[in-house]
C-alpha cells in the first residue's frame, strides 16, 4: 500500500476533519459533550484509522483499520443528519460535508477492494 497520507481518501478524509471542526465550533455550549464531542471523535478516527491501516503490514490488518475508518465515515454521516435536523447545521453544510462523507465511503470501498 503507498504512503497513506500520499492517497485522495486521506487527503479528502483530513479536510472533512477540518470541515467539522469548523462547523461544530458554532454549536451551542450544551452540545460541547454531545454532538460535537462525537462529531469530532469520529472525522478524526477516520483520519486515524487510515494512517493506522497504512502503517500496517499484512493486507488483513490494513483492512481491518481501512473498514474501521468506512464505519466512522457512516458514523459521521449520521451525526451530520442530527444536526441538520434538529436544527444546528444548516442544509448548504450539510449537503456539503454530507457529499465529501459520501465520497470518502466510496473511496474507501474502492481502497477495501485493492487490499486483497
Amino acid at each position: 500500500m503507498a504512503v497513506m497520507e500520499d492517497l485522495d481518501v486521506y487527503k479528502l478524509a483530513y479536510q472533512i476533519v477540518l470541515k467539522i471542526y469548523k462547523l461544530t465550533a458554532q454549536y451551542p455550549n450544551d452540545e460541547k459533550f454531545g454532538l460535537i464531542s462525537q462529531m469530532r471523535r469520529a472525522a478524526i478516527s477516520v483520519v486515524s484509522n487510515l494512517a493506522e491501516g497504512g502503517a500496517r503490514i499484512t493486507y488483513g490488518e490494513q483492512r481491518h483499520f481501512v473498514g474501521n475508518a468506512r464505519d466512522s465515515i457512516v458514523e459521521l454521516r449520521t451525526q451530520v443528519w442530527i444536526s441538520r435536523d434538529i436544527g444546528i447545521m444548516s442544509k448548504e453544510d450539510s449537503v456539503d460535508i454530507l457529499n465529501d462523507i459520501e465520497r470518502t465511503k466510496m473511496m474507501m470501498n474502492g481502497l477495501l477492494k485493492t487490499i486483497k
